[in-house]
């Protein structure tokens, strides 16, 4: 099965009372822990990729890594997606180097702005057979060059949302209901609960219409410790709660994009292997592990989480 969008599997996302995970690919362990788990969960997935890692990996790597896992698990369907595309030379430069679907954020600039950038994009990529997935409203917190101060976030206005959708042509949009970009989303002390009132307003004005969120790592605490009982130092890391990413899957959240927890997994394993093996120099004996920690991570997402086991 060569490269799909995600058009299908969103069609039957929204009816089916789940969401596609969305999950973000740095290097090779990242893909292989992530499609061997959906392979044998037989799950869809997004193997998205951000400006970031474009920069770190080069972008011709990327791609034919995930070509790669296209070949190793061609029993379910995969969509190679560019994660917070900030301009149209970046979205454009990613659909034609064979990206399936692009995401463009210009959720910072004026509503006009946003749907006059959101427009083009669209234009181009639905020319060359790709989708596109769009942004309102603005999440907190930090991912790669995505940076924005707490005070700085709003809520996606569902009144803004017909219009938006219905001037851009996008296919997707990510919507703003209280999740946040990194390990630290909310304060020690506090519970965080997702603006469902906000998500469901969205859903009754965009019928059918495939929603998204950003920011919905839940920040594992067992790897937050074991990063912490290693070297590390991350006081009051806090995610999105699973029952509420859960909720949202159930509505007409189709696609829910964890990036966070994969570092975590990988970063936790890594450095309890140092620490437990002084002496180990080879990166495969340290890499190995942290695999195959994100392939359970992933398989609890799929199960638990998204709902999506079984879906491919």
């Amino acid at each position: 099965m060569p490269l799909v969008t995600s058009t299908e599997m969103f069609k039957k996302a929204y009816s089916g009372g789940y969401a596609v995970g969305a999950f973000n690919v740095n290097n090779m362990e990242i893909v292989q822990g992530i499609t061997e788990a959906c392979a044998e969960e037989k799950a869809p997935v997004i193997l998205q990729v951000s400006k970031g890692a474009r920069a770190y990996a080069n972008h011709t790597y990327l791609v034919k890594l995930v070509e790669a896992a296209v070949i190793e698990c061609p029993e379910i369907p995969i969509v190679l997606h560019l994660d917070h595309g900030p301009d149209f030379e970046t979205c454009k430069a990613c659909i034609d180097g064979g990206f399936t679907s692009v995401m463009i954020d210009a959720s910072s600039k004026p509503f006009a702005e946003n749907i006059e950038i959101t427009r083009k994009v669209v234009e181009y990529a639905h020319a060359h057979g790709v989708v596109v997935e769009a942004e309102l409203g603005t999440l907190a917190g930090i991912e790669d060059e995505v940076k924005v101060e707490a005070g700085n976030a709003s809520y996606t206005r569902p009144e803004e949302v017909e219009e938006f959708v219905s001037k851009t042509g996008c296919d997707s949009l990510a919507i703003a209901i209280g999740t946040s970009h990194g390990a630290y989303k909310f304060k020690p002390g506090t519970k965080p609960q997702l603006r469902f009132d906000v998500l469901h307003e969205c859903e009754k004005r965009l019928p059918g219409f495939p929603i998204v969120l950003h920011g919905s790592s839940s920040v594992p605490q067992e790897y937050v410790e074991m990063i912490n009982e290693n070297g590390g130092a991350m006081p009051g890391a806090i995610g999105v709660p699973e029952e509420q990413l859960r909720e949202a899957a159930r509505s007409a959240v189709c696609k829910i994009n964890i990036d966070s927890d994969l570092r975590l997994a990988m970063t936790g394993t890594i450095r309890k292997f140092f620490n437990e093996h002084p002496d180990k120099f080879d990166p495969r004996e340290y890499l190995k592990p942290a695999r195959a920690n994100i392939k359970e991570l992933v398989r609890h997402k799929l199960r638990d989480v998204l709902g999506c086991s079984g879906k491919a």
